[in-house]
């Protein structure tokens, strides 16, 4: 029987980031991955020649003396082949019709959109010095050893609504500075005031691609982590997490093989963690029950469209698309309701200055696929397959509007949809954001990495933050727990 440090169960972005960590500070670790490829939604695929990112299109704050660049730089991930967005228009969004450009840095994101909002000059640069404060203070606001000491500032217990209409009186301005949030559940009940800022700062401050694709970020770290002297295993499914005397003594794979370790990671949904737990002295019905009836964030349906050669230009920035201005209604579903907002991502590619894929993605609830729950992959049905066809199309035609000649430019299409994350990386109900947050029960929705047996913690996207930025810094709030150190004392 394997006998390690700490074994860390999923190997996303999360997961990936623990191993590297503790490798680092002298560890032995093993990450463990039931599929065939690692990586959970940075993982890519390839599809006639081109290369499809699954969840990951582009990050903020890489720039030198940004907080992502000072995280990458200690994950070893500065070299990778990194291309920064339009700095006069790194996002457009584009609502019922008329076109609003986001520019790179403060200073400039205000200027030009004051050209379209004259006579709120004045508020845009009150919203973007508001955001750069909580961007300059990440790392002071989360040097702590326990993140529920974070749950009592305003920036966690305000709504991120609230803050918008308080400091812009435009409602026209509240939707465009929204438009870009498809990277995050607008919410306006729940979704706390950190949240919007901390992600939207980040991205105004630089917006980056990367050619080849997501997954580079995944095979630099599994790289980084077998240098080191960790273990990384694929087609290794967690089955079971056995409790001996009050703590996790060792993890089934697979049925039948058993690993030991002092420390046990899950990088995987808090809800499914707790399933492999058949029977506990530790783990009460009543903590199952809270764990089991958190909501999730809504699901992504994704068009990852191949073009026909030569014939729709490269776009250096991101289109986000909205028919109507309801932007802050995603937090309803929307089932049996027609495509109304997109974001439009274009594949940097390898080589000429023509795109050979987009991808256009749409939020998606639980409820439009439930019917298919239980189905395996490629095996749905044509009910399911007529069902994504008919979005997909759906999302063509939002996106023909603004990008000339689309429709006659495609040549194949591909399409996911929650279910194609639920069964691919575990995620309760395919949910893109995990765990929804709400400011006015933080306690309840924002976790910690610990849990009720001490030597199992949790990490990934489900605690607090999501996002690259955000589960970058819980994979430091998490190995803080093993290592003794202050949560960002590592770099």
């Amino acid at each position: 029987m394997e006998k390690f440090d700490v074994v860390i169960l999923g190997s996303g972005l999360g997961g990936m980031e623990c191993g590297f960590i503790l490798a680092k500070n002298g560890y032995s670790v093993c990450v463990l991955e039931q599929n065939p490829q690692i990586g959970g939604c940075l993982q890519t695929f390839r599809r006639g020649g081109n290369t499809f990112d699954t969840g990951f299109h582009y990050i903020g704050g890489l720039g030198e003396g940004e907080s992502l660049n000072r995280l990458f730089n200690y994950f070893g991930l500065m070299g990778l082949p990194w291309q920064k967005l339009d700095e006069d228009c790194f996002d457009e969004v584009i609502l019922k019709g008329t076109s609003y450009k986001f520019a790179s840095g403060h200073e400039r994101f205000v200027e030009t959109l004051a050209q379209e909002f004259p006579h709120q000059k004045s508020n845009l640069k009150q919203y973007s010095d508001f955001l750069r404060n909580v961007g300059d203070n990440l790392f002071h606001s989360f040097q702590t050893k326990d993140p529920s000491q974070l749950y009592d500032s305003p920036l966690f217990t305000r709504s991120a609504y609230d803050f918008l209409k308080e400091t812009i009186d435009d409602p026209t301005l509240r939707n465009v500075l929204s438009g870009t949030a498809l990277k995050m559940e607008l919410n306006a009940e729940k979704l706390p005031l950190y949240i919007f800022a901390q992600i939207n700062d980040s991205f105004i401050r630089s917006a980056w691609r990367i050619k080849g694709g997501g997954t580079q970020i995944i095979d630099s770290l599994a790289e980084s982590i077998q240098k080191m002297g960790g273990s990384i295993r694929k087609k290794a499914k967690a089955t079971r997490l056995i409790e001996t005397d009050g703590k996790i003594s060792a993890v089934e794979i697979n049925g039948e093989e058993q690993i030991t370790a002092d420390y046990f990671i899950s990088d995987i949904h808090p809800a499914r963690t707790l399933e492999l737990i058949k029977e506990s002295k530790r783990i009460r019905n009543i903590y199952r029950k809270r764990i089991d009836n958190l909501p999730n964030t809504y699901g992504i349906f994704t068009a990852n469209i191949s073009l026909k050669e030569n014939l729709i230009p490269y776009l250096n920035r991101n289109q986000y698309i909205y028919e109507k201005d309801n932007l802050w209604s995603c937090g309803q579903s929307q089932a049996n309701r027609r495509t109304d907002r997109a974001l439009v991502s274009y594949q940097m590619p390898e080589t000429g200055t023509f795109a050979k894929n987009i991808d256009i993605l749409t939020p998606m609830y639980w409820d439009e696929v439930k019917r298919w729950e239980g189905t395996e992959i490629m095996r749905r049905g044509k009910d399911y397959e007529q069902m994504k066809m008919q979005k997909a199309e759906e999302c063509i035609h939002l996106a023909s509007k603004h990008i000339e000649g689309l429709q006659d430019s495609i040549d194949k299409i591909y399409c996911s949809t929650p279910l194609t994350y639920a069964d691919y990386t575990g995620t309760i109900q395919g949910s893109a954001y995990g765990i929804q947050k709400d400011r006015s029960q933080l306690m309840y929705t924002m976790l910690t990495p610990r849990t009720p047996i001490a030597n199992l913690l949790l990490t990934g996207q489900n605690l607090n933050l999501h996002g690259i930025l955000g589960v970058s810094v819980t994979s430091f709030f998490t190995c803080s727990e093993i290592t003794g150190h202050q949560t960002l004392d590592f770099v």
